[in-house]
């Protein structure tokens, strides 16, 4: 039954309106005003009103001026009733967004045709508008299904890719679980397939993995899962061997298979292979460290010549003393004051100025020099020194854009990233007031970078630590996209505002057109949930173009400059650079 609202001062029209419209089988509700006509419309929400012009206080065109500020009223069908007839009436009427209009009097038929007349067409346009919203919903999931295709499968090889692989070893462990089976990780890589690569050509060496990927996959049945790692090399899980010499059996297969002759575009090639094993759960709990482990074995057996296998041994930790020696040296980095924050700028893509910085740690050895972070993080982190090392950092880098703000550089912008130590820490928030409160920044340019696979790990406490961090002010960016675990679902269930595209993309945008395919889909993703987008490692002009033109938001990158000191990023503050942003054909 459609409901109908009239809304006429005049107490006689009134009741006859509705006497024949509640012959016609319609509900009716009324009002007397037009401030009573507003509130019974927005709380009843009728399918058409029917309005008189002329009305003490609050008029008909008020009343539709009004309801049209609001998009779900203003799609209610809306006939002006009025002793007026004049051209100029009927214009103000329709210039606000009348659907028709009767001159009083009018006939019972004129006011029913002009009734059905509405209702006919505000029900076409809702056929329309649900027929295109299930057409969007529709392309919506196949671009959410491709996507997950891309992100998750290796193009050359149609294999599975690392994305892939923590869902793979964990459907792995609940078969283990079920039938106490051992779960078995290998890492397989190419021996000297680089040599390949310079003599016979990138082209040929793409044909050579899609071929290796053939002869792994017949070597391994189901439910044991062949992935492609990167490059040459692959991880292989195997799920139903009940001992050590069942997944021996399995990798001598793969090597006697790999070193047969392979003949591709009439070239006749030979290749060996390196696997290394690790055992769940002897050699790791999680798929981090058994591949790790895995890896670490698979390179032994490179250094005994390749061809073969190798079990992982904690004895294979190579320079083990080397990193006692760099664990202890970076014990005493904090107290010695040999770490450094550099700051490497964030460029809008909209105006090419500098918006921003992310605040990267360098520790500068006395005897070493300049150590990057890749050589001593993971230090850091086994042996927990990435606690106070990342909240000096924070507080460090805190300071330093206090100290820019108040030399006139606000609103600039700090990111830091927090490991997965830091954010686990039970006082993590206390600590953040504590230093917001000491160094006076505002948090509301702070932004905290967290990578995906530390999310991911207990994704309801992650969700409730991520809003207590965001209760502060604080924006929090998802860090690496594309390189963890998680797929595009994590993006709605997390409170994210920003989302950093990895260099590893960025890098292959132009030599490979699934990674340009995966970057343009993220791109649009997040831009559908609000999330600003930042490129990183953009380092050449078709890279910054690519994104550029698929409206990334901001960008950092060699391209524009490398992490600088706190004094020389100061400089370029002042130098006023700007990025050349490239021309949209």
């Amino acid at each position: 039954m459609k409901k109908i609202l009239v809304i006429e001062d005049e107490e006689l029209i009134r009741n006859n309106l509705m006497d024949i419209l509640q012959d016609e089988g319609f509900k009716v509700i009324n009002a007397e005003n037009g401030h009573q006509g507003l509130d019974v419309a927005i709380t009843e929400k009728p399918d058409l009103i029917l309005c008189d012009v002329n009305m003490p206080g609050l008029d008909g065109h008020g009343v539709l001026n009004i309801l049209n500020q609001d998009p779900t009223m203003a799609a209610i069908p809306f006939i002006f009733l009025t002793a007026k007839a004049t051209k100029d009436d009927f214009r103000q009427g329709m210039e606000l967004g009348a659907d028709d209009y009767l001159t009083k009097p009018f006939t019972k038929p004129e006011l029913l045709k002009a009734i059905a007349s509405r209702l006919k067409k505000q029900f076409t346009k809702q056929q329309r508008y649900r027929a295109m919203q299930e057409f969007y919903n529709i392309e919506l999931q196949h671009a959410k299904e491709q996507l997950n295709y891309l992100s998750h499968y290796d193009h050359l090889t149609k294999l599975p890719n690392r994305l892939a692989l923590r869902e793979l070893f964990r459907q792995a462990k609940s078969l283990e679980t079920e039938k106490e089976q051992l779960v078995t990780i290998l890492c397989l890589s190419l021996d000297r397939f680089s040599q390949i690569n310079e003599n016979l050509g990138y082209q040929f060496g793409d044909l050579l993995l899609q071929a290796v990927a053939q002869r792994i996959q017949a070597c391994v049945s189901l439910p044991n899962k062949v992935v492609r790692l990167d490059a040459d090399r692959f991880a292989i899980i195997l799920a139903t061997t009940k001992h050590k010499k069942d997944a021996v059996k399995i990798a001598q297969t793969i090597l006697e298979n790999l070193s047969q002759t392979f003949n591709l575009s009439g070239q006749e090639v030979f290749i060996t292979a390196s696997i290394g094993m690790a055992f769940y759960p002897r050699d790791g709990q999680t798929i981090e460290p058994l591949l790790k482990n895995a890896t670490i074995a698979m390179v032994q057996a490179k250094r005994q010549g390749g061809n073969q296998y190798q079990f992982y041994s904690v004895a294979f930790h190579i320079g083990f003393s080397d990193r006692l020696a760099l664990q202890t040296s970076l014990r005493y980095a904090l107290e010695r004051q040999e770490l450094e924050v550099h700051y490497q700028p964030l460029v809008s893509l909209k105006t090419g100025k500098i918006v921003g910085a992310e605040a990267l740690v360098r520790w500068r050895h006395p005897e070493k020099g300049l150590i990057l972070p890749g050589k001593f993080i993971t230090v850091a982190e086994e042996t927990g020194l990435i606690v106070p090392i990342g909240e000096w950092v924070l507080r460090k880098a805190c300071q330093q854009a206090q100290i820019w703000h108040n030399n006139g550089f606000a609103p600039l912008r700090l990111a830091v990233n927090i490991s997965g130590r830091q954010f686990n820490q039970i006082e993590l928030r206390q600590k953040l007031v504590h230093i917001i409160g000491q160094t006076g920044f505002n948090p509301r340019y702070l932004e905290l970078e967290l990578t995906e696979s530390l999310l991911v790990q207990n994704v309801e406490v992650a969700i409730k630590r991520l809003k207590g961090l965001k209760t502060l002010g604080i924006k929090i960016a998802i860090d690496d996209f594309g390189t963890g675990y998680s797929s595009l679902n994590y993006l709605q269930q997390f409170p994210f505002d920003i989302l950093k595209i990895d260099k590893c993309f960025i890098h292959r945008l132009v030599a490979h057109t699934n990674q340009a395919a995966i970057t343009k889909t993220i791109i649009q993703m997040a831009k559908n949930l609000n999330l600003r987008v930042t490129a990183e490692g953009v380092e050449s002009p078709s890279q910054l173009s690519f994104i550029y033109r698929h409206q990334c938001d901001e960008m950092q990158g060699y391209i524009f400059s490398r992490p600088l000191p706190a004094h020389e990023f100061e400089q370029l503050l002042k130098s006023k650079k700007r990025l050349s942003l490239p021309r949209v054909v």
